[in-house]
C-alpha cells in the first residue's frame, strides 16, 4: 500500500505552513518514498528557506544539487533545476526545495542562511554555469578560471 503525506503528520504540517504563508509562490508539492518535495518560484527562495530554518527548525542544508534538464527548443520548460536538501534535527525530517531557472537567470545565494551552501553553490557555478547572486566568493572550485565551459551541462562537448 503506497504511503500518503497524511501518514506523516509532521511533513503534512510543513506543507500546510508553507501553503498558508507562501501559497502563491509554491508551484507544486510531491510526496514519494517518504520524501517531500516543494517546487518554488525562484523569487521566493530566500523567504521560504528563512521560514523553514527559523520557524520550522530545518537547521541544516545537507546538499545543494544542480540538474541540467536541457529541454528541446520551444518546449517552454526551464533548463536547470536546483535542489536544496534540508534536514531538521531534532525531529529527523527532510524536505527538498526545488527551483527551476533558465540559462541566463541568476539565483539568490543562500549562504547568508546556510553557511554550508558556500562550496555547493561554487560547484554548481563551476559545473553548470549557474550564477548565485550575492555569493561571497563565486569562482570556480574544481577547474582553472581560464577553463571554457561547464562540464556537467548536457550540451558540453564530449571531447572537452
Amino acid at each position: 500500500m503506497p504511503e500518503e503525506l497524511t501518514d506523516f503528520p509532521a511533513l503534512a504540517e510543513v506543507v500546510e505552513a508553507l501553503q498558508a504563508r507562501f501559497g502563491d509562490s509554491i508551484a507544486g508539492t510531491a510526496f514519494e518514498k517518504r520524501e517531500l518535495s516543494v517546487s518554488l518560484r525562484p523569487e521566493a527562495l530566500l523567504a521560504v528557506l528563512g521560514f523553514l530554518k527559523t520557524d520550522l527548525g530545518f537547521n541544516a542544508l545537507n546538499d545543494l544539487i544542480g540538474l541540467d534538464r536541457l529541454p528541446p527548443p520551444g518546449d517552454g520548460r526551464k533548463r536547470f533545476s536546483i535542489l536544496y536538501q534540508l534536514y531538521q534535527f531534532p525531529g529527523r525530517l527532510r524536505v527538498r526545495i526545488v527551483i527551476d531557472v533558465n540559462e541566463h537567470e541568476t539565483v539568490p545565494s543562500v549562504t547568508s542562511l546556510y553557511r554550508s551552501a558556500d562550496w555547493a553553490e561554487r560547484e554548481a557555478f563551476d559545473m553548470f554555469g549557474i550564477v548565485f547572486r550575492g555569493h561571497p566568493d563565486l569562482r570556480r572550485i574544481y577547474l582553472p578560471e581560464e577553463f571554457a565551459g561547464h562540464p556537467l551541462r548536457k550540451d558540453f562537448p564530449l571531447e572537452g
